[in-house]
């Protein structure tokens, strides 16, 4: 029987783009959600990386 490999490739972004991801969601009129659905990223990681650039 050939070997299950199992696991997700996770997507790798630089620094440039979450630096800017997260000025972007501290922009006063913009929240995490819909900064997150424009990336196309789950909010759960933009608040991981605001919490990370702090």
């Amino acid at each position: 029987m050939p070997e299950m490999i199992t696991g997700k490739k996770t997507q790798q972004y630089s620094t440039e783009f979450k630096v800017k991801a997260v000025e972007w969601s501290h922009q006063a009129h913009r929240s995490v959600k819909s900064v997150a659905e424009a990336l196309d990223i789950h909010p759960f990681m933009l608040s991981r990386w605001r919490k990370e650039y702090r």
